[in-house]
């Protein structure tokens, strides 16, 4: 009954954005989206980093920003099919972006019972499930990094062609060694070896051809896993476990087709060796210490935190016993030194796009991470500039995302309250458009 309860307010949500979007004039009579929309922003924030201005009018034309005025412009300057959305007394600004984000599931007891029990087709349906969530939490623009890789594609390329509505993603091929991180564990033997995904490497070459495998199936960049992992069911430890001669072969594969490269890291070997490979990001990154720093700074290379995954992970060890104690031992630990050595990387001038690990934690929840990097001191126009204009630039899209500057997507997000003012502003987002089409309000 709860559930059914559930998915009629949510279909019931749906109607009414709808409806109102047909009000306001996104929607023509065969669904396109209207020529040009005008918005009026109280407070409009354009560019993170720089300072926001009063009274500002957008004018959106085929989803995206043609102009930015001063003042509050009547519609009908822009033609008669113009259409008015007023946001005079709201904060205006650029769609969030998450940098990483597991779509295709959601940590929990019942995970093991689910990875049997639930069909290809079902999770896929649970995913847009947890799509939808994300962009109604604010997040236009997500990286997926780890997913059934075909589904996510295919969720992907689906929402890229206007089929489903949900946030713009930009999907992962992974590439692990056997036994490491991105391997399947905690299965009896049989599944184990039914569950091993087919870019599982060893050594360089075979490692060389498993990034290839991952970009001739669709993969928009590489994610390496050079140290273990939290949620790995194995003693392994969080420290390094691809050799530099793996991790340079899958950077110099990716860089060869034109990809990016994103590694999971905890430790600092494992940091250390990636960055020495010629990664562009390193997710986590729990132990950057001051030889990790000084590469970072050198190669420019961005810190994705994930500190609320950390957070999860030590409550959910302390609160419950759905872990096992290899798993358990290693989410206390990494949980609780995740925050501080986060701010003084942060301090020490390290680049930083915002990622959260939803997936570990709930999905819709991800504007918690920011409250978490106002904790760590992280200050709140930093914070707005990992979400979006350094996001964007991670994933070599700062000419069309990240600002709500002329000719770029009209990806924007409204509050009642300025974030630069109050980080927990970004936990109740009021009003989101994605591409000139209005979400939720």
């Amino acid at each position: 009954m709860q559930q059914d309860s559930f998915s009629f307010h949510r279909a019931l949500r749906f109607a009414r954005h709808t409806a109102a979007a047909l009000v306001l004039g996104t929607l023509s009579a065969h669904g396109a989206l209207a020529d040009t929309l005008v918005v009026h922003a109280g407070t409009l924030l354009a560019v993170p980093g720089d300072k926001p201005k009063r009274e500002q009018t957008l004018v959106i034309e085929d989803g995206r920003v043609s102009q930015v005025l001063d003042g509050y412009r009547g519609s009908g300057e822009f033609g008669d099919q113009a259409r008015l959305i007023d946001l005079k007394d709201r904060f205006v600004m650029p769609g969030l972006m998450d940098m990483h984000v597991h779509l295709q599931g959601e940590l929990g007891p019942d995970d093991d019972r689910e990875t049997l029990k639930f069909s290809d087709e079902l999770v896929q349906m649970r995913s847009l499930m947890f799509a939808m969530r994300t962009l109604e939490a604010g997040f236009t623009t997500v990286r997926d990094v780890g997913s059934n890789t075909q589904a996510m594609y295919a969720l992907r390329d689906s929402i890229d062609r206007g089929w489903i509505t949900g946030p713009r993603i930009i999907a992962v091929g992974s590439v692990g060694i056997t036994g490491g991180h991105a391997d399947v564990s905690g299965m009896k033997h049989e599944l184990l070896e039914f569950y091993t995904d087919r870019t599982i490497c060893d050594g360089p070459y075979d490692c060389r051809r498993a990034a290839r495998d991952a970009i001739k199936y669709g993969a928009d960049l590489i994610k390496i896993t050079s140290t273990g992992g939290v949620l790995t069911d194995r003693d392994t430890g969080t420290g390094q476990q691809m050799e530099m001669d793996e991790l340079k072969e899958v950077v110099l594969a990716a860089q060869r087709m034109g990809r990016k490269v994103a590694s999971h890291a905890h430790q600092e070997d494992g940091i250390v060796a990636a960055l020495e490979a010629g990664v562009d990001s390193i997710e986590h990154g729990t132990y950057t210490g001051p030889k990790a720093i000084k590469l970072f700074k050198s190669t420019g290379a961005y810190l994705v935190p994930t500190l609320l995954a950390g957070h999860t992970v030590r409550e959910m060890a302390t609160s419950s016993d759905f872990m096992s104690p290899a798993v358990a031992e290693k989410a206390i630990r990494v949980g609780e030194d995740m925050q501080a050595n986060f701010g003084r990387a942060y301090r020490a001038g390290v680049k930083i796009a915002y990622g959260t690990d939803s997936g570990v934690s709930a999905h819709g929840t991800n504007a918690q991470e920011a409250v978490l990097m106002k904790q760590a001191g992280m200050n709140n126009m930093d914070i707005l500039v990992a979400a979006t204009v350094s996001a964007a630039d991670l994933i070599d899209m700062g000419d069309s995302l990240g600002t709500l500057e002329p000719g770029k997507h009209a990806d924007l997000i409204a509050l009642d309250g300025s974030p630069l003012e109050d980080i927990e502003q970004l936990l109740d987002v009021d009003f989101v458009m994605k591409g000139g089409e209005v979400i939720k309000q």
